[in-house]
């Protein structure tokens, strides 16, 4: 362990959900919320991420010909205590019969225990999107089903569904997420077919669910190569709300059958059309 962490302290005027959901995509070390502060820690310095960010909310201002106030502060800090106090502050979440808890937890009896460190990656069971897709997982998918979690993340969403029986492809674009998910795996002593490095167009299998837990833009922009891999059923989570109407409008071909919220987001369920 390094003796010093960077924080980063990132406070907007508007948009904080959109930027939020940006930072989660990029950044796999846990995100607090402080009122209209989201607050980072990193080993490594931030620069590339901040220069990111910021051609983000210039996007976002000339999409909505918006004034967007971002205030960035970095500080330098000692690392003597910041994992155990964020540890401290991750509780354990119960959703449907699944028990997901931080390694610091012990198991619960009687519940079908998940065991994913938020400190790994983004999908803990804690964001609102996460909790949505995996009640649409529990409903919709069964025993022998083929399965791709196109964002994979932590692995969360395709462990779940390998724990109801689905045979389970993974797929990030990020190579962090991609080791994350294979660990996360091997720590719930559960198999996947295949995961790798990419989007949903690195492969031509065809699967029988395809769940995609990202954001409505990127949803919007590779709704072709997720409509080409489902045969049944499609979902897709990481929107908000305000943005469903251009996500339905993308996939409008696909029967929409299911609309889970939870808060400002939504969850879209499909099916895919005779």
């Amino acid at each position: 362990m390094n003796n010093i962490y960077y924080e980063l302290q990132i406070t907007t005027s508007s948009f904080k959900d959109e930027i939020e959901n940006f930072l989660m995509e990029r950044f796999f070390n846990g995100i607090e919320e402080r009122g209209s502060t989201l607050i980072l820690r990193s080993e490594e310095k931030l620069d590339e991420l901040i220069e990111e960010l910021k051609n983000y909310v210039k996007a976002l201002e000339e999409i909505f010909s918006q004034k967007i106030d971002l205030d960035i502060k970095i500080e330098e800090k000692s690392n003597k205590d910041w994992i155990k106090t964020y540890q401290e502050s991750i509780k354990p979440v119960e959703i449907e019969e699944f028990y997901i808890h931080p390694s610091w937890y012990e198991e619960v009896e009687g519940k079908v225990n998940i065991l994913i460190d938020p400190a790994l990656a983004f999908g803990s069971g804690h964001h609102e999107t996460t909790r949505s897709s995996i009640k649409a997982l529990k409903k919709y998918v069964k025993k022998g089903d083929t399965l791709l979690d196109v964002g994979c993340g932590s692995g969360i969403l395709g462990i779940i569904a390998s724990k109801l029986g689905a045979i389970v492809d993974a797929c990030d674009t990020d190579p962090l997420a991609v080791k994350s998910t294979k660990d996360n795996f091997e720590l719930n002593r559960t198999k996947y077919n295949e995961i790798w490095e990419g989007s949903a167009g690195n492969t031509d299998r065809i699967y029988d669910v395809v769940v995609a837990n990202i954001i409505a833009d990127v949803l919007v922009f590779i709704a072709p190569e997720l409509k080409k891999r489902v045969n049944n059923i499609l979902i897709l989570s990481g929107i908000i709300d305000k943005y469903k109407d251009k996500v339905l409008k993308k996939y409008s071909d696909f029967d929409l059958i299911e609309e889970i919220k939870d808060n400002e987001w939504v969850t879209l369920i499909f099916k895919k059309g005779s």
